[in-house]
């Protein structure tokens, strides 16, 4: 913008009105606060227009510095205030626009939180309630390796040379090593009874839950599994200890008052006399109910410790007695949760995780409830 050279009042009166009419007309244009900012220096900035006509009053008589002096502060206050009362209508619309791209719709449902949509799957919540149920019962979790030798998964439990689970179409093996040895996935989880017996001294009560390998696909089988085993080794120990610790164990992992049980005899080679355990229920629709009904369900086996897995761990077969079970994790929680396929546990479907899972802060309890 250019201002004339007359120093006179009437040319810088004419002036004034001029700049001032461009310097409004470029200030209504202003589309954001960027452009009204750059308006303004170039208008009373230090080297603005407005700043370049009070520059002028330097040359002028002191009586034209008198008359001209008002008129130019003047320009400048109402170029200031025009440029605020710009500032303000622009940051009320951008606010608008913003408010109306940004809004939220109250009707819409809150979304839940990551926590919120976690699930626990079944298999982990069953090891949960196992652990919960036989720590009032006075057991703690033992552990071990997945691969194990040949030594603490057959030999140590009395189980033949010539055994069927010993061949290579029932277990997973790795290659023999230098020493002819060959180390192989867990076909259950007894290796962890023997590696507790010969770390530990009697008296010893177990629970052993973890996974096991075998080579087995169908919709009852997969190749990896899980099961929980549990061990009572004292002086003392006798069958009737451990039907009352089944018993206990059924009646608060199914949530019902009564289980009626049936032994039957049966053959482990790690115990004797070993014995399959059936279980009273019934089928209402596609219900099963256990505890109850006319039918038998059989659910696990067990027995009493065989005399030579006791010696196979230094430990005298005169003085010491025990009992061992063992149970499948995974098709408990298929009986009491109404699963139909074992192979969806392994499917990593999230929408059947969704119906099955269960809530990842809900942690089982016997005070609290085993399933919520």
């Amino acid at each position: 913008m250019s201002a004339a050279t007359d120093t006179g009042t009437a040319g810088i009166a004419a002036d004034i009105s001029t700049l001032e009419e461009q310097i409004s007309a470029a200030i209504a244009g202003a589309a954001d606060e960027a452009a009204l900012e750059a308006l303004r220096v170039s208008a009373i900035g230090k080297k603005g227009s407005v700043s370049e006509l009070l520059k002028r009053l330097g040359a002028m008589t002191p009586e034209e510095r008198q008359l001209n002096g008002p008129l130019i502060n003047g320009l400048k206050t109402r170029v200031q205030e025009a440029i605020g009362t710009r500032r303000e209508t622009l940051k009320s619309a951008a606010l608008e626009a913003r408010l109306a791209q940004e809004r939220v719709d109250v009707s819409m449902p809150v979304r839940e939180a990551a926590i919120a949509q976690g699930r626990v799957h079944p298999v982990s919540q069953v090891m949960d309630e196992l652990t919960a149920i036989f720590a009032d019962l006075g057991f703690t979790v033992a552990e071990g390796p997945h691969i194990e030798t040949d030594h603490n998964n057959f030999t140590a439990l009395n189980i033949p040379e010539d055994h069927p689970a010993r061949q290579e179409m029932d277990t997973f093996y790795f290659e023999p090593r230098e020493d002819g040895s060959r180390r192989l996935l867990r076909t259950h989880t007894s290796p962890v009874q023997i590696r507790t017996m010969m770390s530990q001294e009697p008296p010893i009560r177990i629970i052993a839950p973890g996974r096991v390998f075998r080579c087995d696909y169908d919709q009852t089988h997969t190749p990896m599994f899980h099961q929980v085993e549990g061990l009572v080794i004292d002086k003392s120990a006798h069958l009737g200890n451990l039907k009352w610790v089944l018993e206990e164990f059924l009646k608060a992992f199914f949530e019902v008052p009564n289980v009626t049980m049936r032994f039957r005899a049966s053959h482990f080679p790690f115990t004797e006399p070993s014995m399959e355990v059936d279980i009273r229920c019934t089928r209402v629709g596609d219900e099963l109910r256990i505890g109850e009904g006319e039918d038998w369900l059989e659910i696990l086996g067990c027995g009493m410790v065989h005399p030579n897995v006791l010696r196979n761990v230094d430990l005298d077969p005169a003085v010491y007695q025990g009992f061992a079970w063992g149970i499948g994790i995974d098709r408990i929680a298929m009986l009491k949760y109404g699963i139909p396929d074992l192979r969806t546990f392994f499917a990593s479907d999230l929408r059947w995780l969704r119906h099955y899972g269960f809530a990842a802060l809900d942690m089982p309890s016997l005070a609290g409830g085993l399933s919520k």
